[in-house]
């Protein structure tokens, strides 16, 4: 199975440029913080700190799309994409020098000072390019020419939606209209309207590079392979097919192609960057887990007897089921008097909720006040049962009381926190908010929004918010 569409040759201006960036950022942070008469074994042993970087680099770009409407983004977007873009870097150099046991040969120095030097250059490489390119496209340099083929009562609005997302580069030149009965106008929208007996001529005088074709399955096969014997490049849109479908990309299978749409539209390289974040900041939260076990560990077992721990079945991805972890901080006989509280449940929906809860003991309160009985769940994150940030699991009680929309919650793997904490933690008393939230998160899932979500359930905790 592989995608059909990759955009990596489309802005290999932008790839080269940041790779140029990341050379003269590293170059000039080992300048600034090493001796000139280090030994050429401690030049090589950056040199190929580089090749690391670049090799991470080409998979982020190759994975991520990282490129993709770039021409169209604001600075501030640009900025955060960089930033985003430099943090995955850093945070797989570490996991790769700690996994090779090298950590301790490089100076954090010179790579905290590549980061930012690379940030600020990669920033402003990309700036000027897109200015550059931006002028030229306005006086109509390097441009695509463009013809758009549909039926008369699409044609205003797929014009109008294609200049909408166009970020200068293509230049519409002609619409030609199909169908039974064609209106005899001149334009659309500005736009000439080419007759189909006459199409050959016009490509010819016009140099057109490219087609967007808008009609259904029957006709389109046809006009696809009009064009294509032409010499254009053709694209052929699905939406008048498949309206509703969402993240659609176009996949081989054996001897088919399929059109293939999901909820979330996570990409396999952003899913790999955000495993790396989560085991290296797993690995850290189970030392903090240790070192708080020695703390709360005999009060637990002082103020309610019982195990430490407390082990839960939670629902996780697309329905599999595992053992959540936590520090226990309600009484052990928790589960069988959830039954007698039923009543007074402030969560609507299948989730129970309540905030004065008799089962919890007075550590336990302040355990839950300040998310400490969340720590264990690191090891769920370290085994790859959930990840740091995603939606919360559910019970397996509350799972089979799930309505069949609710199931979109399950569509990416678990958090330790996610859009619902951040954004009202215990306030927030309607299932149905929770579940629009969950979904707004995954249909716009990306790694600056994990990060975002992360910083605001800290300052969350640290103002002493309720949590789950």
């Amino acid at each position: 199975m592989a995608k059909q569409s990759h955009t990596a040759a489309k802005h290999i201006d932008f790839i080269l440029l940041d790779l140029l960036s990341i050379l003269i950022s590293l170059v000039i942070a080992y300048m600034i913080r090493t001796d000139r008469s280090e030994d050429i074994e401690y030049f090589e042993r950056y040199r190929n700190l580089f090749v690391v970087i670049v090799f991470i680099y080409v998979i982020f770009v190759t994975f991520n799309n990282a490129h993709s409407n770039i021409l169209k983004r604001s600075a501030l977007r640009e900025l955060s994409q960089i930033v985003v873009l430099n943090l995955t870097i850093i945070l797989t150099v570490f996991a790769v020098l700690f996994a090779m046991k090298q950590s301790e040969l490089y100076s954090r120095t010179i790579i905290g000072m590549f980061a930012i030097f690379d940030v600020l250059l990669m920033f402003s490489f990309r700036l000027l390019r897109k200015a550059s390119l931006l002028k030229q496209f306005s006086e109509g340099k390097n441009t695509s020419k463009v013809i758009i083929v549909t039926y008369e009562n699409s044609a205003e609005r797929i014009i109008q939606t294609l200049r909408r997302e166009n970020s200068g580069y293509y230049e519409f030149v002609g619409v030609v209209m199909i169908g039974d009965t064609v209106s005899n106008v001149s334009e659309i929208r500005g736009v000439p309207v080419i007759k189909m007996e006459g199409i050959l001529d016009y490509i010819k005088e016009n140099a057109i590079n490219e087609v967007y074709i808008f009609c259904k399955h029957g006709e389109s096969g046809k006009l696809m392979s009009k064009f294509m014997i032409m010499g254009l490049t053709v694209h052929v849109g699905l939406n008048l097919e498949l309206k509703n479908l969402s993240n659609v990309t176009i996949e081989n299978i054996s001897n088919y192609t399929v059109v293939t749409s999901t909820i979330s539209k996570a990409s396999i390289g952003e899913l790999f960057i955000k495993r790396i974040a989560d085991i290296l900041i797993s690995i850290i939260g189970i030392i903090c887990t240790l070192i708080l076990f020695v703390i709360v560990a005999p009060i637990i077992k002082i103020q309610s007897p019982g195990p430490v721990f407390f082990v839960q079945k939670r629902v996780g991805k697309n329905g599999r089921t595992f053992n959540m972890l936590k520090f226990r901080s309600m009484n052990a006989d928790a589960d069988q008097k959830k039954s007698e509280l039923m009543s007074k449940n402030e969560m609507n929906g299948p989730v129970f909720k309540l905030e004065d809860d008799p089962r919890v003991f007075p550590f336990g309160k302040f355990m839950r006040k300040t998310s400490i009985d969340e720590f264990p769940q690191f090891f769920n994150i370290l085994v790859g049962d959930m990840s740091l940030v995603g939606t919360r699991p559910p019970t397996l009680d509350e799972f089979e009381q799930y309505k069949t929309h609710h199931m979109s919650r399950l569509a990416m793997k678990p958090g330790l926190t996610g859009m619902w904490q951040a954004s009202g933690r215990s306030e927030i008393t309607d299932f149905e908010e929770i579940v629009r939230l969950d979904n707004e998160y995954i249909r716009n899932f990306s790694l600056a929004l994990d990060i975002k979500i992360a910083f605001k359930t800290l300052f969350a905790v640290l103002a002493r918010k309720g949590s789950k």
